[in-house]
């Protein structure tokens, strides 16, 4: 039975178990004590008779015959109802009867109180430890009320009331983990608003500085187209920053749900560089794609795309006129790598670390484009497929990223 589980319970039931042999073996007891104290009160009342018949001078013979007669003639109960002894006789005007009586009455009190006063600790003592445990149990649930979960129920032991426990500790580590995720979304949401707000300031003091200059010189043609193409591009970076802001959101806050299929690896990289390839052949640089054509991957084509072309567009952002991006892959039992190598800038040691932090620019890369959110889009899409992105540079020499996703569901 699972109520014998509770070692506490268990103790009980073993007090109760001992209490009940200690009252057989009592009542065991107090029988032959009870026998003993009857046969001297018996041997004490004959010796009185003996004794007195006796120093009448009856004979012994007569005596002894007296003294092992088993039966009574009417004569000799008649007798003794002449001397006022019989059945309704008070026990108080028989001596050895009386005091057979006191002691019999007294060792009757005294077993008892001894058993009702063992039975009363070991029920009390049983209680207040179980008073003591859902005091405990009081506490802390009170606690978990309050959002303090430093504390936990108690669950060294089985049984009925500590699986319930069991259960109340799991609900708040439910609500302390619910807890947990409610504040980091409302850190997240704050981050990401000063983050937006922060990054939106320059190019809306840009515009509102463009505006102004054109207002002041409406006549001035090239002035305003001058500072109209620089309006269009500061609204194209401000509309990338809100996108790429909307979508990490979204990525982090766990509301994309990646369609993931097999697909060819060559479709995938092409579809990432599609757009591409036209900026790279304007800025004079090569993107050389090199890895079998049938080998496939598990993952969402249009998100994982987009990550790798990311990639491709750090890679042009950081390589001279003239450098070369390469894309290749190769396959282990279960993943496949997808390499994006350039043999640009390379990125110094003290910024490897923290490449994909959101808006992080190096101080070598300022006057590059970028608003700093291309690696960490591409490490969130990567890394919410179940995959990997890592990097590796050499200052001066050239980056290559590396994309790891499984070939098989």
């Amino acid at each position: 039975m699972s109520i014998f589980r509770d070692k506490q319970i268990k103790w009980f039931c073993f007090f109760i178990v001992i209490y009940a042999a200690l009252i057989f073996g009592t009542a065991i007891w107090f029988s032959q004590n009870q026998i003993a104290a009857a046969k001297s009160m018996y041997l004490e009342h004959d010796s009185a008779i003996v004794s007195s018949l006796l120093e009448q001078g009856v004979s012994e013979e007569v005596i002894a015959n007296a003294i092992s007669a088993t039966e009574a003639n009417n004569a000799g109960i008649k007798l003794l109802s002449d001397f006022g002894i019989g059945k309704n006789t008070m026990g108080t005007l028989l001596p050895h009867f009386s005091r057979f009586q006191y002691h019999s009455l007294s060792m009757s009190l005294f077993v008892c109180i001894f058993l009702i006063v063992l039975l009363f600790i070991g029920v009390i003592s049983f209680l207040l430890v179980r008073n003591q445990l859902y005091r405990q149990a009081g506490n802390i649930i009170n606690n978990y009320i309050n959002n303090d979960y430093s504390c936990h129920l108690p669950q060294h032991s089985e049984g009925a009331i500590f699986q319930l426990f069991a259960s109340i500790e799991q609900l708040a580590t439910m609500l302390q983990a619910k807890n947990e995720t409610d504040h980091k979304t409302k850190e997240f949401l704050k981050n990401t608003i000063s983050d937006i707000s922060h990054q939106l300031k320059t190019p809306l003091a840009a515009l509102m500085m463009y505006q102004e200059i054109i207002e002041t010189e409406p006549d001035n043609a090239d002035t305003v187209r001058e500072f109209s193409k620089k309006i269009g591009t500061a609204l194209k970076r401000m509309e990338q920053l809100i996108l790429s802001m909307l979508k990490i959101t979204r990525l982090d806050t766990g509301n994309i749900l990646f369609e993931k299929k097999s697909c060819f690896v060559q479709e995938l990289v092409e579809n990432a560089i599609n757009e591409l390839t036209t900026r790279a052949a304007y800025e004079n640089k090569q993107i050389i794609v090199k890895g079998t054509p049938n080998q496939t991957i598990i993952c969402d084509m249009d998100w994982t795309s987009e990550a790798i072309g990311n990639l491709v567009k750090n890679a042009l952002d950081h390589t001279e006129p003239g450098g070369i991006i390469r894309i290749t892959w190769e396959c282990t039992p279960t993943m496949i790598r997808v390499l994006v190598s350039d043999n640009g800038n390379g990125i110094a040691p003290e910024d490897i670390y923290h490449v994909f932090k959101r808006f992080y620019r190096s101080k070598h890369s300022l006057n590059m484009p970028g608003i700093g959110l291309g690696l960490p889009l591409a490490k969130s899409i990567i890394e919410g497929q179940g995959g990997f992105l890592s990097v590796q540079s050499v200052l001066h020499e050239g980056t290559t990223f590396s994309v790891s996703l499984l070939t098989k569901s």
